[in-house]
């Protein structure tokens, strides 16, 4: 089974949806004939702030026309919502930045079957850490801390060598009709979209997985055929 996730690092909610999708993934017994593919999205692409200068909270007040009352509850809830997931959500140092620059190391990280271990990774650094994601030094840290080399990361990040990777997955999505993050499809037949539950992951796996190793049910009794040795009627 293979379960692509589109995902942008800046959303709170794509963070608890992958906590909760690996711990659906923890109560299957086929865990290991799942394959996790992350792609990319990007919410806000015409955000030009790379400093790590704008705190989410503000962000919401100036992009999303939140009042301070508002931003405050909600990400209040979004802390809450995040602790049912042992998700250690740290807004008073949450700042957000362009996305882009991540999205190019997800893509140098699948190259090397890692992009799930990266993406925790600026998860954590974006919401419990404070940390700048479109810091290069920081980016570059990461993938030496995966084994990923050093000079091949910032090539890839001073290039436009995954650039196309990364607008692909934003045209695939649109395709597709995804205009929100977390969006997860499983075996280009079945989607779940938001946060859900551990619950909701489950049953969805199950059911996907058991529906894929039913046999083949025959609808038509004419025997017509050929195979490799003989043709009958």
């Amino acid at each position: 089974m293979k379960v692509q996730i589109w995902s942008d690092i800046m959303c709170p909610f794509c963070y608890i949806a992958k906590n909760n999708f690996e711990k659906a993934l923890q109560q299957l017994p086929f865990s290991s004939e799942i394959e996790v593919e992350w792609k990319s999205f990007q919410l806000d692409p015409e955000l030009n702030n790379t400093s790590g200068s704008i705190t989410f909270g503000k962000y919401l007040m100036v992009k999303k026309g939140f009042s301070a009352q508002k931003a405050d509850q909600f990400l209040q809830q979004l802390t809450d919502m995040g602790k049912n997931s042992e998700v250690n959500f740290d807004f008073d140092k949450t700042f957000v930045a362009n996305t882009f620059p991540a999205h190019k190391l997800l893509h140098l990280s699948k190259k090397y079957g890692k992009d799930n271990k990266m993406e925790e990774l600026l998860f954590q650094a974006l919401f419990e850490m404070g940390k700048n994601i479109a810091d290069p030094q920081l980016l570059i840290s990461f993938a030496e801390q995966l084994g990923i080399d050093k000079d091949e990361t910032q090539e890839t990040l001073n290039s436009n060598q995954f650039d196309n990777d990364v607008t692909q997955d934003f045209k695939e999505a649109k395709n597709l009709g995804i205009s929100g993050v977390p969006f997860f499809v499983l075996d280009s037949k079945y989607s779940i979209s938001g946060a859900q539950p551990v619950e909701t992951f489950l049953s969805a796996l199950k059911q996907n997985f058991d529906e894929a190793k039913m046999p083949l049910e025959n609808l038509g009794e004419n025997d017509s055929s050929c195979t490799a040795d003989e043709c009958k009627l």
